[in-house]
């Protein structure tokens, strides 16, 4: 008997050994999963991609579609800063929150550099694809910048109410922003947008081409001083 008693023991207790020990794999495999698949890239890299000069003595690759994309300083300037982003992503808010503004202030109001906003809706987050088309619907009365501004100052309160709110805020003809936003007007625009990202290598956000330096990543604003610079040098 304290042989039979022995053994059932040894039994329970190899049981409750495994099933420690598979679901602490678990865990952590959630864990992992969780932290790869929540948007973007929040370290970062710097990656040389391949150039062209694309007549203007201004080195940028060729391959990016620029035509009807809305810009933000000088389109002239020596430095092309095109951004792929998402709205929703957690990183692209910390990037406008800690480096957008310095950015803008040093290089695209003093002439040296031009910002590009291109959309990369990632699927997971559900108002990425709806607040690109509040960002392009307000474009039409020149204040995508201003509802860009608005997005990201207010990430944790997007929803299509929001939207429309927000345009009236920023003045809009509301009716105009409404019947542009609810035909989904720029669903194309938008789409061609996240292809052409893929195509270039794009897989989180917010991702940047500074003419042909790769950026990826909320990184801190030194880094992306360091490219900018190399680039005006």
């Amino acid at each position: 008997m304290v042989k039979d008693e022995t053994v059932t023991i040894n039994k329970v207790t190899l049981w409750q050994i495994i099933s420690g020990v598979l679901g602490f794999a678990l865990v952590i495999s959630l864990v992992f999963n969780f932290a790869g698949g929540s948007s973007g890239s929040g370290s970062g890299t710097i990656v040389k991609q391949p150039t062209q000069n694309a007549g203007s003595g201004v080195e940028v690759r060729s391959d990016v579609d620029l035509e009807g994309v809305y810009f933000l300083g000088k389109e002239n300037a020596p430095v092309k800063i095109i951004e792929f982003s998402d709205f929703q992503c957690p990183f692209c808010g910390r990037h406008y929150s800690q480096s957008h503004s310095q950015l803008v202030k040093e290089y695209v109001d003093t002439g040296k550099a031009v910002f590009y906003y291109k959309h990369f809706p990632l699927s997971f987050h559900p108002e990425a694809y709806p607040a690109a088309l509040a960002y392009e619907c307000a474009g039409e009365q020149d204040k995508n910048w201003e509802m860009h501004d608005k997005i990201f100052e207010n990430q944790d309160a997007m929803s299509e109410a929001s939207y429309k709110q927000w345009a009236n805020d920023l003045g809009l003809n509301t009716a105009k922003f409404n019947e542009c936003f609810d035909s989904d007007k720029y669903k194309e625009k938008i789409d061609a947008d996240f292809n052409e990202g893929q195509e270039l290598g794009v897989s989180g956000t917010p991702s940047f081409f500074i003419n042909g330096v790769k950026v990826v990543g909320a990184q801190p604003y030194s880094a992306f001083k360091q490219v900018i610079d190399a680039e005006l040098s």
